[in-house]
């Protein structure tokens, strides 16, 4: 016992040292005060904020716009639940974060984007940026505003330098990677003509699927979404003109009418989407699906046999978003979800790989021309340099 309580705290001490080593910086908040004046606000009133870590020699004039993750709200109950919280509220976010993936500011660890600008943007909204109410509620407060936060922030961004920028990235994680894909053309019109914009959407490709009971339980969630923030009018006008507003929130809708160079990474078994969109709770009353969703190797034949087909269903809809030379993309076959902030998924030696390249290098290569990326893996359990993800119940949110 005393051996196994030993080697247990050894590996958390490694593991922490690790973490300093190659997160290596932590970068304060920043609150966009006057926006409260416009009303871009968080869901509890509170003013949008930024991580900013200034960018240095060769890049001091390029820009990195991460934009952070962390699912949605769909109607009021949800929302409140989410108000008091860090994903509701500036003051419950933590005022020092760490940069690592794609933000750090090593270049062993991040070769292409270590010297630019770095910028999180933290998510406070529960819409990915896209809602706008005017009306607030009395009785609970509630600021559906995702549209005016974007605003607020980028106009913050412009006035500190970005206005001009060389080079420009606007990346996102999740609910943020969906956000880059459709702030991807506002990013880009808001930067001077010669700047050099591209988008990078991080685990934001959510497919429009039925679940194992047979039920579309996501598009309708969407439609709520996109119903409680009035997140319509926001939505890509191109779209939105032949289709529900609610399809316009999935990016095989309306990708294909994005003009910005895009990269899409994306697991092709991305665990939210396996735990959220083929087996939610719902769909699960049982909790046969529980073990599998925690670890992938606890998958029976079955529940495999569904996620293969998940699959399929991923890549006929990533390739309805066209396959244009402009645009990117690193599918791998791991368990996972958010690939470019974690530093053992972005750029270290035992990093996921696809054709023997690191996301980072796939990234970096894209992003300046050098090299084309648009690769698709083949299916699980091919790739034997996959990082599969391992949850407990704690860190398993449901719809």
């Amino acid at each position: 016992m005393v051996n196994a309580r030993f080697s247990q705290g050894l590996n958390l001490l490694v593991f922490g040292l690790l973490l300093l080593k190659t997160d290596g910086l932590f970068v304060e908040i920043t609150y966009v005060e006057n926006a409260v004046a416009t009303g871009a606000v968080c869901l509890d009133g509170s003013p949008p904020a930024y991580h900013w870590d200034r960018g240095f020699g060769s890049g001091i004039n390029s820009w990195l716009v991460h934009l952070e993750g962390g699912g949605w709200c769909n109607n009021v109950t949800s929302c409140l639940n989410r108000k008091d919280t860090r994903l509701g509220s500036s003051d419950k976010m933590a005022k020092l974060i760490p940069f690592s993936g794609i933000l750090n500011n090593r270049r062993q660890y991040n070769p292409d984007f270590y010297n630019w600008n770095r910028v999180k943007v933290r998510y406070c909204d529960g819409s990915s940026y896209t809602g706008d109410v005017a009306a607030v509620n009395p009785a609970t407060n509630l600021h559906f505003r995702g549209a005016r936060v974007w605003l607020a922030v980028m106009e913050e961004l412009l006035a500190k330098g970005m206005r001009n920028a060389e080079n420009a990235v606007l990346s996102g994680c999740s609910a943020g990677g969906l956000a880059s894909i459709l702030h991807c053309d506002s990013f880009q019109a808001l930067l001077p003509l010669g700047t050099k914009v591209k988008c990078i959407s991080d685990a934001g490709y959510f497919i429009n699927a039925k679940d194992v009971s047979g039920v579309n339980h996501i598009q309708s969630y969407f439609s709520q979404i996109v119903t409680t923030h009035g997140s319509a009018k926001n939505l890509l006008p191109s779209c939105t003109s032949t289709l529900s507003p609610a399809l316009c929130f999935f990016p095989q809708y309306m990708a294909p009418q994005i003009q910005t160079p895009l990269f899409i990474i994306n697991a092709a078994y991305d665990s939210w989407q396996i735990k959220n969109i083929l087996a939610p709770a719902d769909a699960d009353p049982n909790g046969t699906w529980e073990s599998c969703k925690s670890n992938i190797k606890n998958c029976l034949p079955t529940q495999l046999k569904a996620m293969q087909a998940f699959r399929l269903q991923f890549l006929i809809s990533l390739l309805r978003s066209g396959k244009s030379s402009s645009r990117g993309m690193f599918i791998d076959s791991c368990y996972a979800h958010c690939q470019t902030e974690m530093q053992e998924f972005w750029y270290m030696t035992d990093s996921p790989e696809l054709n023997k390249t690191r996301i980072a290098k796939a990234v970096g290569d894209w992003f300046f021309d050098r090299i084309p990326f648009q690769k698709i893996d083949c299916p699980y359990p091919c790739n034997p340099t996959c990082r599969n993800q391992i949850y407990d119940s704690e860190h398993t949110p449901q719809l």
